[in-house]
């Protein structure tokens, strides 16, 4: 009974929130012509199309919704949510924008294709390739226990593909101070740091990302962050020796790699913050209080809701530089210009 309560409790806080919030969200829809349901006339079975496609992918790969989380996210904060990661190499773009240092293990472009092609034949030339990317995070977010919540469509897809404007992506390098302005340029704020932040929650890492942490920290060869628990700096040296295979990965969120919940952000009070830019959250007063929010002493009941706040964030972060109405294009194949 305890937890059915508790899992109403969060239905209610997201109604809740997502209600509160119906005007901006009334008024940013209008004007950039982002609704939720814009294909439930041109194409009503988009959405479960879409969804179908990524359970088959969950099902053969653990990983897939990690997988899909953050192909979402690299995919919007460059140009906007328009797709342009998508884009594969062709005659007229050598230097497509997936190739960045910054997309370094994006990886879900197949199973966006395989959607996008039984979208296709189901509605040709209605769906863009930038909203199945949406939609299917969404899904994969759900798959890992993680919040439901509304997607709004009508993106269209990106006619520019470029590696340099991925310069500016976060970097699991940049310090608080960074992160937060990279953020604020896009349009999301501190407390949407910290909960896209906590996607983190489901996946792994490479250890090809851990080692200046670990050995070379702020280029003092030999030093550790400082701010790693003692306890789990062994831990960590040990998945990821120095010299050792950089390829070898490790789950970001310890103890709850596959389970999405808010156990990443107990890590981060605790220090057991796997990556570094996850583990700056707490040594800004402004992401710490947002962190420390969701474990009040009345919290889950009557405190901040995670997977609320988290569907909030995942929908403004879905808004980012969108291309509506005559902008922009639907691709025919996501990873090719029309």
């Amino acid at each position: 009974m305890a937890a059915l309560t508790k899992e109403y409790l969060v239905v209610i806080k997201i109604t809740i929130i997502i209600i509160s919030s119906t005007s901006s969200l009334y008024l940013v829809s209008s004007q950039g012509q982002l609704r939720v349901g814009f294909y439930a006339n041109s194409c009503p079975n988009a959405e479960t199309i879409v969804r179908r496609v990524v359970s088959e992918a969950a099902a053969s790969d653990e990983n897939t919704a990690p997988i899909l989380l953050r192909l979402h996210f690299h995919d919007c904060f460059v140009q906007g949510c328009d797709g342009s990661i998508l884009i594969e190499h062709d005659e007229a773009n050598t230097e497509e924008e997936r190739k960045a240092n910054g997309h370094q293990g994006v990886r879900g472009f197949e199973i966006i294709e395989r959607a996008k092609s039984e979208v296709e034949a189901a509605c040709p030339n209605i769906v863009s390739c930038a909203d199945i990317v949406a939609l299917a995070a969404r899904d994969a977010v759900l798959l890992a226990k993680g919040p439901s919540y509304e997607v709004e469509t009508g993106r269209r897809d990106g006619l520019v593909s470029n590696v340099r404007m991925a310069d500016d992506m976060p970097d699991v390098s940049d310090s608080i101070q960074t992160l937060k302005s990279k953020f604020f340029l896009k349009g999301l704020t501190h407390k949407d740091l910290v909960l896209l932040s906590a996607a983190h929650t489901i996946g792994t890492s490479a250890c090809f990302f851990m080692e200046p942490r670990l050995y070379n920290f702020r280029g003092a060869p030999g030093i550790s962050d400082p701010s790693i628990n003692p306890v789990f700096l062994p831990e960590l040296k040990s998945t990821c020796p120095q010299n050792g295979d950089v390829n070898v990965r490790l789950a970001m969120d310890r103890g709850s790699v596959h389970t999405f919940d808010k156990q990443i952000l107990e890590n981060i009070r605790g220090g057991f913050a796997v990556l570094q830019s996850d583990a700056t959250l707490y040594q800004d007063a402004a992401t710490r209080r947002v962190v420390d929010s969701y474990f009040g002493a009345l919290n889950p009941f009557l405190g901040p809701s995670f997977e609320a706040d988290f569907a909030v964030s995942m929908v403004r972060l879905g808004r980012t530089g969108v291309l509506t109405g005559s902008q922009g294009t639907i691709r025919r194949v996501c990873k090719s210009f029309n």
